[in-house]
C-alpha cells in the first residue's frame, strides 16, 4: 500500500536495517526497510482505527517485513475479541517470520481465554510454522498462570516438529513453565519427553533465566542428554 510504504521509508534507519538481516535470515532482505519497533508501534497507534488502517488490513499479502510488522501492531491493538480474532485468522497464513509472529500479542484475547483455547488447539495442527508458533506463545503467555492446566504442557509437547522456528518456541514456553509451574514442567524434562535438541534448549534457557532458582539450575544441568 503506497502510502503506508512511504510512511515506512520515511522512517528509514541504514544501519538498524542491516541488522535485520542477521537476526531475520530467512526472509528476502530486499523486503526490510529498517525501521525500528518504537517507530512501528507509534505508526501503528497513529492510524488505528482509522480509514487507512482498515483498508491496510484487507490487503495482503503486503510487500515488505515492516508492513507485516505494523499490521501485527495495529491488530494487537483492536480491544474487540471477535474483530480482532477473526484480523489474526486472516494474516496468520501470511506470517513469514518469528519477528513478526512474536510481535502479534492482541490484548482482546486475555479476557477470551476459554473461546481461544478452542482456537489454540485448531492452531496447532496446522502445517504452517508461525501458526504454530503463534498457538504455542498464546498458551505461554496466557495459560501459564491461574489459567494453567497440566494439559497444556501435553499440547505443546506433541507439537514437536522438523521446524526450527517450532522447536525454539517449545523450548521458550517450557523454559518458562519450569519458572511458572515448576513441579509440572520438570517432569517432561526428567522423563525425556522432548526430542534432544528442545530438551537441551530448554534446559539452556532455564539456566538462563533469573526465575529459576540456583537449585533448579544445578538440577537441571544434570539432566542434559546427549543429541
Amino acid at each position: 500500500m503506497k502510502q503506508i510504504i512511504d510512511i515506512l521509508k520515511s522512517k528509514q534507519d541504514l544501519k538498524y536495517r542491516q541488522l535485520q538481516f542477521s537476526i531475520i535470515p530467512n526472509i528476502n532482505p530486499e523486503t526490510i526497510i529498517g525501521v525500528r519497533t518504537p517507530e512501528l508501534k507509534e505508526i501503528a497507534k497513529s492510524i488505528n482505527g482509522s480509514g487507512l488502517s482498515n483498508e491496510f488490513l484487507n490487503e495482503l499479502p503486503h510487500q515488505y517485513f515492516e508492513e507485516n510488522q505494523l499490521h501485527a501492531f495495529i491488530i494487537s491493538l483492536n480491544k474487540d475479541y471477535k474483530d480482532c480474532l477473526s484480523q489474526v485468522e486472516l494474516f496468520l497464513p501470511y506470517i513469514d517470520n518469528w519477528a513478526t509472529c512474536d510481535q502479534l500479542c492482541p490484548k482482546a484475547f486475555n479476557k477470551n481465554k476459554d473461546d481461544l483455547l478452542i482456537k489454540i488447539k485448531k492452531w496447532l495442527k496446522s502445517k504452517h510454522t508461525y501458526t504454530v508458533r503463534f498457538a504455542i506463545k498464546m498458551l505461554m503467555s496466557l495459560y501459564l498462570d491461574k489459567d494453567f492446566k497440566e494439559e497444556y504442557l501435553k499440547l505443546v509437547s506433541e507439537a514437536q516438529s522438523e521446524e526450527y522456528y517450532i522447536n525454539m518456541m517449545i523450548a521458550w514456553y517450557f523454559a518458562t513453565a519450569l519458572a511458572k509451574q515448576y513441579a509440572h514442567a520438570i517432569k517432561y524434562i526428567e522423563e525425556n519427553k522432548l526430542s534432544s535438541w528442545v530438551h537441551n534448549k530448554t534446559i539452556q534457557k532455564a539456566v538462563e533465566s533469573y526465575r529459576i532458582t540456583d537449585e533448579q539450575k544445578k538440577y537441571l544441568k544434570t539432566l542434559k542428554v546427549s543429541k
